[in-house]
């Protein structure tokens, strides 16, 4: 059996790391495989790029001016074949391929004519609708019958909506391949269920984390950022911060706080969203660093997630590895995540601080409960799902 995985990034960023975590677990079951990718750049052994930075900003710009999101990158889409002609796989591992790095209809077209087996981890919707990664702000269902007049049409297209087309030719592409759909939460297998991918199979492989690096690890990192130690520690961690994610919620409850009580501290922040922040909040920029990210995480009293859209938010595992509860809004498969041992389900500001309030409770202490529940997320054990699924997947077919 051979394996090629197709990603936009390799060994960065959540997908990219997923990837090469799966490329690593394969190599160590004597499994030959490759990752394809076009964005950023990677050093890993078995990863080959078919792009440059350049060539996927012309693509970007080519798709908002067409409208034709999907549909571009003919290049990079030749060379993802040619390498796939070269290595012959028995089954191709698609993630994250909506970064204007490839051809849709190449692409599949190709799994097609070499019936080719096709596995699909979806890290968001975007393969069920014309346009949108995500919806729920939005709320929109178009997806469930057919997309058109796309209300999020102008944050992926400057001047055509052509979400009807868009819609029609995935569904006739996505359908005509041996497609396997696996999502890392419940939550998105009921939405690919009620849409035009409903008829494949659909396994759920939660994510992972490195239960090695997120640990409860104690620092002086109340000091580094001149915290107070009597303080409560109020953590946020997003990577693009904006509405979705909830920077509003954030401002509005450092309104309603004390400030002399409690500290919030966001992670992941640009120059831009420093600019939207009351001063009483501390900005921390964005960083590769993990281990001075679990030592946030462990020198926090509550971790909150207050995105508005997510799927199987790595931050709410990160912290419970690190032995702090999480609070979250119920979105996409954050209550997944926890139960009422370490983390609540909120749905409003008033219910955010009550919350608050009770897990910095002195009386209590949840370390050991959120420790309990973060052994389940052991990546080795979720990717070994994945080299499960492959001789699944290829066994089914040695039999036909």
């Amino acid at each position: 059996m051979k394996v090629v995985q197709i990603n936009s990034v390799c060994g960065v960023g959540s997908t990219g790391k997923i990837c090469k975590e799966i490329s690593v677990c394969l190599t160590d079951n004597g499994i030959d495989n490759r990752i394809l990718y076009c964005s950023e750049n990677s050093d890993y052994e078995y990863s080959i790029k078919c792009a440059d930075k350049k060539y996927i900003r012309y693509q970007a710009i080519k798709s908002r001016l067409l409208g034709n999101y999907g549909f571009n990158s003919i290049s990079s889409t030749q060379k993802m074949i040619a390498e796939l002609e070269m290595f012959n796989p028995d089954i191709v591992h698609l993630h994250n391929i909506h970064g204007h790095d490839c051809n849709l209809k190449m692409l599949f077209e190709y799994f097609k004519t070499k019936k080719i087996k096709v596995v699909w981890t979806f890290h968001d919707c975007w393969a069920f609708t014309a346009y949108c990664p995500h919806f729920t702000i939005a709320k929109c269902d178009k997806w469930k019958s057919g997309c058109e007049r796309c209300p999020q049409r102008r944050d992926h297209s400057f001047f055509f909506d052509r979400s009807r087309y868009l819609y029609q030719k995935k569904k006739t592409l996505f359908c005509a391949v041996d497609l396997t759909v696996v999502t890392p939460s419940a939550w998105l297998a009921s939405y690919v269920r009620k849409s035009f991918l409903g008829g494949c199979p659909i396994e759920i492989i939660n994510n992972g984390i490195d239960l090695k690096t997120f640990r409860p690890i104690e620092s002086c990192i109340k000091d580094k950022y001149s915290i107070p130690i009597d303080k409560k520690m109020l953590l946020g961690v997003a990577f693009d911060w904006g509405y979705r994610k909830g920077l509003d919620r954030f401002v509005e409850l450092a309104a309603k706080l004390d400030s002399s009580e409690y500290q919030i501290v966001l992670v992941g922040t640009d120059y831009m969203t420093e600019k939207m922040l009351p001063r009483d909040i501390i900005s921390i920029n964005r960083t590769q660093n993990q281990q001075e990210l679990a030592q946030l995480y462990t020198a926090a009293d509550v971790v909150i997630n207050a995105s508005r859209e997510e799927n199987y938010p790595t931050v709410n595992m990160e912290a419970l590895a690190c032995g702090t509860p999480v609070i979250t809004y119920d979105v996409g498969g954050s209550k997944e995540i926890i139960d009422d041992t370490c983390g609540r389900v909120i749905d409003s500001i008033p219910t955010l601080v009550d919350t608050i309030e009770y897990f910095c409770s002195e009386k209590y202490s949840f370390s050991e409960d959120c420790l309990k529940r973060a052994r389940s997320f052991n990546k080795d054990d979720r990717y070994a799902e994945y080299i499960d699924l492959y001789r699944r997947v290829y066994d089914r077919g040695t039999r036909n």
